[in-house]
């Protein structure tokens, strides 16, 4: 007789402990499956931490292969279920789709981003949910202290040291807290010229810091961060963000670079699409965690709207600690449907909070007794060692060496400012070139692929909450026509394009001025839509490349004239010169209206595939690229000082 198969989606605080507990106690008598997007659990709680450069990235994650054993790991995203089949379907990190069958499912996929109707947070926010919005945060607060202290205009600088966090929950609190002991660090190591310093805000419509937990814990944290200057506004909210600030609900105008959104969650949207009853988002169980009339389906955790039996009519809230006590009696109910152990209902004592304020400050109240400052702290961090389920000791001395020695503040440029939008769906994965970004039901960005939020190229977007003006160009020297930069005089609706597809030749399109250094060629003068290229690669010169004169260099070839766009090529791969291709026209020169063929000078919608490949045109390589506007991986997408035209040096994101 075969084993019964058991899938549990997500391996958050409540599918990572439901799978631990399941494996202990079938052992052997059940195949059990764990499909989650990353190979890791992340211990929330302490990522503000990891944003102030406190612990290193992988303190907070705990290996979920070598964590379980007896659970088979399956890297992907659920996007469909099919509850009368019996079956999960999921998109794989590469692309590729699965099915994954199964007698009993688990539920547990968490919850995303709550995005509010603000005109401009989409484009210029990053939410706090995943590690690499920590890790990009890091990277950016500390470029914008380093450009702030090189700044000579004090409306700059302010601008630049300015940091407004939105929501004053749990997350948001700490985020400030830590933010601001970070920040102050770095200023006094490198004073700035100004003698300007830098400037928290935290930002709530609600009354108090905290408002979900006691009102003795809210006083505390309201009182350290006031100590700290952080400048916290109650019953005040964001009306508008922009590139260069947010204009706030009471009508003030802060120049800032820096809008972080903590200002909460909303469950996975994966539930809404199989059609169950429904409370505020989340999935209605009975008190044990089975979805009435589905014997085979179990949810817990921010998904799952569990009754709180300790207060008849409400249901539990959506925090770390309810989900982690989800996970252990959901597995234990699940083993009870397959004949091992009992059913149990869910129901808890509350054993208080802790709010990490950072140094020896804490917020805490264990077992409703209210505590504060080094005593506080001290319970919060005992309280964190015995909640992680791995790398306890390599935390502990992250802690100690943080108090004896200083921290460093480097921009590692791991994480790009497109990699982590703010409405995506999976904030715990990076956005990378070639993988699909969205799943079923998503819409893409009005302007632009799915990898590049609001349209921008990913090196064109500015900074959010509106970064510096986006003056280089992936590989290339500054842009001064593109989004977030100079004046676009060269932009639709602006003056005569001479930059734009079909129009003479552009120096600012995507590599900046014309790029002067192929891979493996000598010096070209031409980027699609730039100057023509005049060497194709293996070939000798051609002249009539679709659209315009050839292009100067090419990989592995001689400097070329053209890309399409300029005038006819002088040189087609691997032969003589050939003036007449019967795949390609001769250019006339003339320009070619948007619509028609060659690119418009708009940036298109995609309509194909998340994750198909796509041609880059004579001579490109067959296998799958970027998205549009996406810098290819690798290394040479790292940004680093490039000329200008006007001697300067440009500025531009890590």
């Amino acid at each position: 007789m075969s084993r019964p198969r058991i899938v549990i989606v997500g391996a958050g605080f409540a599918g990572y402990r439901t799978a631990r507990t399941l494996s202990r106690l079938t052992r052997h008598q059940a195949d059990i499956t764990l499909l989650n997007p990353t190979d890791y659990f992340l211990y929330l709680p302490l990522l503000p931490q990891v944003a102030a450069g406190i612990l290193e990235p992988r303190r907070v994650t705990v290996s979920l292969s070598g964590s379980l054993p007896r659970v088979r790991l399956v890297l992907g995203e659920a996007h469909g279920i099919d509850l009368d089949a019996h079956t999960v379907r999921y998109t794989g990190p590469e692309g590729g789709e699965g099915t994954l069958p199964f007698d009993r499912l688990v539920l547990a996929a968490g919850s995303v981003n709550k995005l509010l109707p603000i005109p401009g947070v989409a484009e210029h926010a990053h939410g706090f949910r995943g590690l690499p919005e920590a890790l990009y945060l890091r990277d950016h607060v500390t470029r914008q202290v380093e450009l702030a202290a090189a700044a000579r205009d004090r409306e700059e600088c302010a601008a630049r040291c300015t940091f407004v966090v939105v929501g004053a929950g749990y997350t948001g609190t700490e985020v400030a807290a830590h933010g601001a002991m970070y920040t102050d660090a770095q200023v006094r190591r490198h004073p700035m010229r100004t003698g300007m310093r830098p400037r928290w805000m935290l930002l709530d419509v609600a009354p108090r810091v905290l408002p979900e937990m006691d009102e003795r814990l809210s006083v505390t944290a309201d009182r350290v961060l006031r100590q700290r200057g952080v400048d916290v506004r109650m019953g005040t909210s964001v009306k508008e963000a922009t590139h260069d600030g947010v204009v706030l609900t009471d009508g003030t105008t802060v120049g800032t670079r820096t809008l972080v959104w903590c200002v909460g969650v909303r469950p996975d949207p994966l539930v809404e699409s199989l059609g169950l009853p429904m409370e505020s988002g989340r999935l209605l169980v009975d008190p044990h965690l089975q979805v009435p009339g589905r014997p085979e389906l179990f949810a817990c955790g921010d998904v799952a709207a569990v009754p709180d039996l300790t207060r008849p009519g409400e249901f539990t809230p959506m925090t770390a600690q309810h989900a982690w006590r989800h996970g252990r009696v959901c597995a234990q109910n699940v083993a009870a449907s397959l004949g091992i152990g009992v059913r149990r209902p869910y129901r808890h004592r509350d054993l208080g909070f802790v709010v990490d304020l950072g140094g020896a400050k804490a917020a805490a109240n264990p077992l409703g007794l209210p505590m504060s400052g080094p005593a506080a702290g001290a319970v919060t961090r005992g309280y964190h060692l015995a909640a992680m389920p791995g790398n306890r000791v390599r935390v502990a001395a992250d802690w100690v060496l943080d108090a004896v020695l200083p921290r460093q503040a480097v921009q590692l440029g791991l994480v790009r400012s497109w990699s982590v939008p703010l409405e995506s769906a999976s904030p715990e994965v990076a956005r990378v070139p070639g993988r699909p970004e969205q799943r079923d039901g998503d819409a893409v960005p009005a302007g632009g692929p799915a990898g590049a939020p609001g349209g921008d190229t990913p090196d064109q977007r500015p900074d959010p909450p509106g970064g510096e003006p986006a003056k280089q160009q992936p590989g290339g020297e500054a842009a001064k026509n593109q989004p977030g930069g100079e004046s676009a005089k060269q932009q639709s609706g602006g003056e005569p394009a001479k930059n734009q597809s079909g129009g003479e030749p552009a120096r600012n399109q995507p590599g900046g001025e014309p790029a002067k250094q192929q891979p493996d060629g000598e010096p070209a003068k031409s980027q699609p839509g730039g100057e023509p290229a005049k060497q194709q690669p293996d070939g000798e010169p051609a002249k009539s490349q679709p659209g315009g004169e050839p292009a100067k260099n090419q990989p592995d070839g001689e400097p070329a004239k053209s890309q399409p766009g300029g005038e006819p090529a002088k040189n087609q791969p691997g032969g003589e010169p050939a003036k007449n291709q019967s795949h390609a026209p001769r250019a006339t020169g003339k320009p070619r209206p948007p619509g028609k063929s060659g690119r418009p000078g708009k940036a298109r919608k995609p309509t194909r595939a998340a994750g198909a490949s796509r041609s880059a045109g004579p001579g490109a390589d067959p296998g799958p690229e970027p998205p549009e506007n996406q810098p290819a991986p690798g290394p040479d997408i790292a940004p680093g000082p490039v000329k200008r035209t006007d001697g300067r040096t440009a500025e531009g994101d890590s």
